[in-house]
C-alpha cells in the first residue's frame, strides 16, 4: 500500500513525540535501538574524532525530540543550535535541557556513546549529558520547505550542519530533496561540512498507530542530489537493513551516511 504524502499540517496536528520515542528509542520497546543506533552513533563518533570535523558552531536540522545525534558533536564544537519544525518536538528538547522530571530518558544511549569514547562509568555519562546541555545555546524552529529554512531569524553561517532521519519526511521527491540541500548551503560556511544520516528506499514509518510518508531514495539518487546541490562528497557509507522484525513500524532497504563539504569558492 502506497503511503500518501504527509502534509505539514498533519504533522502539526498528529505527530506525538512521546509516541515517536516509545516506538523507536524506548530502552525496552524501541525498534531501532540496535542496528540503526550502532550505525549512526559510530559514524558520528568517527566524524567528530578521527574524521577531524570540528569548529565553533554546529546546527542540527530537524532534530525531532531526540538528542543522541549530538552526543559526539558536543566534544568537537563550542556551540550547538538544535532546530525542528514542530513545536511539540522543540518542547521535548527544552524539557531534556532543563532536566524536567518528565523529560525523555536518553541515559542508555548516552552510555553507548560513552562506551565508544572509552569511558562508560556513571560519572562519565552524567558529565556527557551536562556537556551537551552547556553546549546547546538555542532551540529554533526550522522549515525544510522554505528557501530560508529559519525565516525570519537571521542565522549565522555554521561550521557544520547535521541532520538525522529528517529530510525524507518533508520532501515529496528527489527534486525537492535536492532543493532542500541547495537551500541549506546558505547556512554553511565556505569549506564547511554537512553530515546526513538516514534510511534508503523507505516508504513509510509509524508513530504509534499513525502512518507517515517517507521519501524512497536510492544511493544513486542520494549521490546525484548532493552533487547537483553543489557539494563535494567526502564519504558515503551504506549498510543493509537486516533487523526484519521491525517491519511493523517502518520499511526500508538500509541506512546511509553522507559527509560532504560546501566548496570554498
Amino acid at each position: 500500500m502506497e503511503t500518501p504524502y504527509t502534509s505539514s499540517q498533519t504533522y502539526i496536528d498528529e505527530f506525538d513525540p512521546v509516541d515517536y520515542y516509545r516506538t523507536y528509542y524506548h530502552p525496552e520497546e524501541g525498534t531501532i535501538t540496535g542496528e540503526w543506533l550502532d550505525f549512526a552513533l559510530r559514524n558520528f563518533h568517527e566524524t567528530f574524532t578521527s574524521g577531524g570535523v570540528k569548529g565553533d558552531l554546529l546546527i542540527d536540522f530537524g532534530a525531532g525530540p531526540t538528542i543522541y545525534q549530538l552526543l559526539s558533536a558536543c566534544e568537537a564544537f563550542n556551540n550547538i543550535i538544535i532546530s525542528d519544525f514542530l513545536e511539540q518536538n522543540r518542547a521535548q528538547l527544552q524539557k531534556w535541557l532543563r532536566k524536567d522530571p518528565d523529560a525523555l530518558d536518553w541515559t542508555k544511549i548516552v552510555k553507548l556513546v560513552c562506551e565508544l569514547e572509552g569511558n562508560s562509568d556513571d560519572e562519565s555519562c552524567k558529565k556527557k549529558e551536562e556537556k551537551l546541555r552547556r553546549t546547546v545555546t538555542k532551540v529554533l524552529k526550522c522549515d525544510a520547505l522554505k528557501k530560508n529554512p529559519y525565516d525570519p531569524v537571521e542565522m549565522p553561517q555554521v561550521d557544520c550542519l547535521i541532520s538525522c532521519l529528517c529530510l525524507e519526511a518533508p520532501c515529496k521527491d528527489v527534486e525537492s530533496f535536492t532543493n532542500v540541500l541547495r537551500n541549506l548551503k546558505s547556512i554553511i560556511k565556505p569549506g564547511g561540512h554537512i553530515v546526513i544520516q538516514s534510511v534508503l528506499k523507505s516508504s513509510y514509518y509509524y508513530v504509534g498507530q499513525k502512518r507517515f510518508f517517507s521519501l524512497s531514495i536510492t544511493k544513486e539518487e542520494l549521490e546525484m542530489a548532493f552533487k547537483e546541490a553543489g557539494y563535494e562528497i567526502v564519504k558515503l557509507k551504506v549498510t543493509p537493513w537486516t533487523e526484519k522484525r521491525e517491519m511493523h513500524t517502518f520499511h526500508h532497504d538500509g541506512y546511509y551516511f553522507v559527509h560532504a563539504c560546501k566548496a570554498c569558492s
